[in-house]
């Protein structure tokens, strides 16, 4: 890999990590190495992902490099510590938000590239987003909640696609330009979409598998979509292209994390409104007193008697503490007779990830016919 000395002189022209093929080798300059935590040791020092053990800093002359082997197409975020305090990295000056009032370094393999959807491309036809304050009493925390409304750029009626965690995916996602896109490249059917925001602090309450949150769904988000957006009846869709067998909900639902838990929930108890489920990195690994509480869930809600079963498509990072039940609950869907398709890519758990992962899903349960 070269002498320290060169590879700080390189990291300074072309910043850290540097990437050679699978290598990534970041440098530091100083008496003592950082802490380094990233999506590629699941934010834990201890954590052996490759199953060799992480690799640790050497050192010479007070440059210290450390370097990693790493699928081509991944992205990483990562920060450096001394003790609990977060460092700048001197060498990175590519930071993004992590959603909990910090900033993460990042970087991309060779073959990793940012999904070109999220572009606007010139021609391409505009829909229109709208802001609403939804009072919803009793049902959720603070009484009321942004919906924000986003009709695309057709005159005939469409799916509703209804996105928990709604502003995140709105301007960290930039889900309404990708949807535009899709539909101008003619990949999926025109959909519009209602992104509900969060409760902030009551969030993970209001996601965890909630009925009152289902209420506060359908009592005033429908209703309100209906009036704004032109919609097609959403018990007259039939599901994903599945034929007549097992018909399902015209609405898609989708969320990320523990949003993406709720919209599996979403879809289990009312298949007959959405029968679409896309669910990013469901937080399907919650346990109480030892027992996996949301998979004890999911069975006693995915009955192979029902009817009307929503298509669902979940993907999750591979460098998640996530990924494992991801796997077992899409295990767990397949066994009760769900179409449930699974992907998994290299990357942690964050709204980059999903974003750029985002559009096989939408393609998959939004086909154009």
């Amino acid at each position: 890999m070269g002498h320290p000395l060169d590879l700080l002189e390189r990291a300074r022209r072309e910043g850290t990590p540097l990437i050679d093929g699978e290598r990534a080798t970041f440098v530091w300059e100083g008496e003592r190495p950082p802490r380094l935590l990233g999506d590629f040791n699941r934010w834990s020092e201890d954590a052996d992902v490759g199953g060799d053990g992480m690799p640790r800093w050497r050192a010479e002359a007070d440059v210290w490099t450390l370097t990693l082997m790493l699928p081509r197409d991944g992205y990483f975020e990562y920060v450096l510590q001394a003790g609990h305090e977060r460092l700048t990295d001197p060498l990175n000056p590519r930071r993004v938000h992590n959603g909990l009032g910090a900033a993460n370094f990042w970087f991309r393999m060779p073959d990793a590239a940012p999904s070109p959807l999220i572009l606007r491309e010139r021609g391409t036809a505009r829909g229109y987003t709208t802001r609403h304050l939804v009072r919803g009493d009793h049902l959720i925390a603070g009484g009321e909640r942004v919906v924000y409304l986003y009709q695309p750029p057709v005159e005939a009626p469409c799916p509703l696609l209804v996105v928990w965690d709604g502003r995140d995916y709105l301007r960290r996602a930039r889900i309404c330009q990708s949807v535009e896109n899709l539909i101008a490249a003619r990949r999926i059917e025109p959909v519009a979409l209602a992104l509900v925001e969060h409760g902030r602090a009551a969030r993970f309450m209001e996601y965890a598998c909630s009925e009152s949150t289902l209420a506060f769904l359908m009592r005033h988000v429908l209703p309100l979509a209906q009036t704004h957006l032109r919609l097609v009846d959403p018990r007259a869709g039939r599901g994903a292209g599945r034929g007549d067998e097992g018909q399902a909900g015209a609405y898609g639902v989708l969320g990320a994390s523990m949003g993406g838990l709720m919209a599996l929930y979403t879809g289990l108890r009312l298949p007959d409104v959405f029968g679409r489920v896309l669910s990013q990195s469901g937080a399907f690994g919650l346990e109480i007193g030892g027992r996996d509480l949301v998979v004890a869930e999911l069975i006693r809600q995915v009955r192979p008697a029902q009817s009307m079963r929503p298509a669902v498509w979940m993907d999750c990072g591979r460098y998640e503490w996530l990924v494992e039940s991801n796997r077992r609950t899409h295990r767990l869907l397949n066994e009760h007779g769900y179409a449930a398709t699974y992907h998994e890519y290299a990357a942690g758990h964050n709204y980059t990830a999903w974003r750029d992962d985002l559009a096989r899903g939408i393609e998959a349960l939004f086909p154009r016919q």
